[in-house]
């Protein structure tokens, strides 16, 4: 299988970007299976139903979350009736929506998707690791199981993701984290088989604080005025991700590369081989 992730998309930048450059990415790589990062795509802070039904329009799977999960107040009420809609699994029993999603490829394939938010420098949440210990659990990947598994890792601290890749090896195709907004250049495949990436940045102006208006971080941070709300940069955005491509007899990974198109960034754009 053929596997696309998009990083934190950030404001109408991100969005743009992302919707620009997926009939490339569509043509191009052909793939079995996309998701992306949507939790500030709304302004920063976020997703509403309308835009993730624009990134479903564009022909992408599912839109994980994170800690601004419940930034826009309407998801509350409207989550439950778009299950490709997935925030974290480790939120507390009783919690509207969904922590992951089971969805067929082509083919027929199974595919699960789970979102998990780590807790170094977060704020408290019940145990990732539990949590998705009990997913993989119910869900085995290989013959007889589902036949990829992308588990989004939403969180602060590059130990505590790192450790969650050691954690699924060889039981998913691909653990990525998002968050940091800054993509890291340790994308690896596992020793048991498992692509890992620490955070594949964020799709938006890099011209700014991690997405943001740097003028407004930078009064916050350097002279201590007190400013209006942080909003995200309006500048070209890069898009920033990881292509992942898996056995089809095992769904394990065998490659994964990054993902840097437009913007200030150095560019790479993945082969397809499979």
């Amino acid at each position: 299988m053929r596997i696309l992730f998009f990083g934190d998309v950030v404001g109408r930048s991100g969005r743009e970007a992302v919707l620009a450059h997926m009939p490339m990415l569509r043509e191009k790589l052909d793939p079995d299976l996309t998701v992306v990062n949507g939790e500030n795509s709304a302004g920063g802070y976020g997703v509403t139903v309308k835009i993730a039904e624009e990134f479903f329009e564009a022909g992408i799977d599912v839109v994980t979350l994170g800690n601004h999960t419940w930034d826009q107040k309407e998801l509350v009420s409207t989550i439950e009736q778009q299950p490709r809609i997935v925030r974290p699994v480790n939120y507390p029993e009783g919690t509207p929506g969904r922590g992951y999603v089971l969805l067929q490829a082509r083919g027929g394939r199974k595919v699960l998707v789970v979102n998990v938010l780590l807790r170094l420098f977060m704020e408290p949440m019940d145990d990732p690791f539990a949590a998705v210990d009990r997913v993989l659990k119910a869900h085995r990947l290989g013959p007889g199981g589902v036949d990829a598994v992308l588990i989004d890792m939403h969180g602060e601290a590059t130990s505590e993701k790192m450790i969650m890749g050691h954690f699924c090896d060889g039981r998913a195709s691909l653990v990525v984290g998002t968050h940091s907004h800054v993509p890291t250049a340790d994308h690896m495949v596992l020793p048991k088989g498992t692509a890992y990436q620490s955070d594949a940045g964020m799709c938006g102006d890099y011209d700014s604080a991690i997405g943001m208006k740097k003028e407004v971080a930078l009064a916050k941070m350097v002279r201590k005025l007190p400013t209006e709300r942080l909003s995200p940069a309006e500048g070209e955005g890069t898009v920033c991700g990881c292509y992942v491509e898996t056995d089809d007899r095992t769904g394990l990974a065998v490659r994964i590369e990054p993902l840097r198109i437009g913007g200030r960034l150095s560019q790479t754009l993945p082969e397809r081989t499979q």
